[in-house]
């Protein structure tokens, strides 16, 4: 009988033993495999603000989007003094008498700060565009907003398009001409961003996950909802950017498109899944998510031409 007790004894110490080691390999298995080991920086606040119809830019993000704006257009102003530099240089010119070669390489030399300062300046311009969005319920103010580095492109190279061919510069005048077609090719926004969008996409990701909260990377082009996404464990990078909202991931990330693909399509799926959602029902939920704001836009504009009829 003692023989059985010791027995037992043993085979109870080793089934205890067996599961203390069962529970032990599966936790580290699963920060191994599952939870991110990577850094993680937080660039906002929690995203547990209310839907919304239209995008609000925070304090702090129409403050940072003044600041690059000044910058813009201090590089702006910069360029068309250098343009204005190379027109004085032609307003001095005989249109008989051909520039000297010293003097017509200043000129190129010039043209090309102009097209440096024209690019950067324009640069600065489309990331205040990303912190501070226009909307595209007014037309002309969101191509204004969007695309003012090409109208600053035309404007800093046209006028000595035109005065290096009166002055018989061809050379100058066709380098002229190549540089402002190239620096407003440079300069132009062609993932312009808008409130609206911001709206939509917010909403989406609270309808997902009960707020807004999504995590980046430094030079990828997608934000994700779960910072164990499976394409954040790659090797491309170490570290995980944490922002509050979407409007962070777009401010601080201009190669993610301010578009609803770019939305992590796994991490869209997995938090589908964890609502008990098929691919119709997830489907619906991004129809009638998005198409809300737009709808509330056009009532929006319907009350305000109705205001107008009545004060005519």
């Amino acid at each position: 009988m003692q023989r059985y007790a010791i027995l037992r004894k043993k085979l109870s110490f080793a089934l205890i033993f067996s599961k203390n080691l069962t529970t032990f390999t599966a936790n580290l298995i699963n920060q191994k495999f599952m939870a991110t080991t990577k850094k993680i920086t937080n660039v906002g606040g929690d995203g547990k603000t209310p839907q919304r119809t239209t995008f609000v830019p925070t304090a702090e993000a129409k403050a940072q989007a003044g600041k690059f704006r000044m910058y813009g257009i201090l590089l702006w102003i910069l360029a068309i003094v250098a343009e204005i530099g190379a027109m004085v240089i032609l307003f001095k010119k005989d249109p008989e008498i051909d520039l000297s070669t010293g003097a017509r390489v200043v000129l190129i030399v010039i043209l090309l700060i102009d097209l440096v300062l024209l690019v950067a300046g324009s640069s600065f311009w489309k990331k205040a565009n990303r912190f501070d969005p226009a909307s595209e319920q007014n037309a002309l103010g969101f191509f204004f907003q969007n695309q003012l580095g090409v109208v600053v492109a035309v404007i800093a190279f046209l006028p000595v398009v035109i005065l290096a061919f009166i002055k018989k510069e061809y050379l100058v005048g066709a380098i002229a001409a190549l540089f402002m077609v190239g620096g407003g090719a440079a300069s132009a926004d062609y993932h312009a961003p808008s409130k609206e969008q911001y709206a939509q996409q917010s909403n989406y990701v609270k309808e997902l996950m009960g707020f807004d909260h999504v995590y980046w990377t430094k030079s990828g082009t997608k934000y994700h909802l779960y910072d164990d996404c499976q394409y954040l464990k790659g090797n491309r990078t170490s570290e995980i950017f944490e922002g509050g909202t979407i409007a962070d991931a777009y401010a601080h990330n201009s190669k993610i498109k301010p578009d609803i693909s770019s939305l992590c399509s796994a991490c869209e799926k997995r938090a589908a899944k964890e609502k008990g959602w098929t691919d119709e029902q997830l489907q619906e939920v991004r129809n009638k998510t998005l198409s809300a704001v737009q709808n509330a836009d056009e009532t929006q504009e319907e009350q305000v031409e109705d205001s107008v009829g009545i004060n005519k």
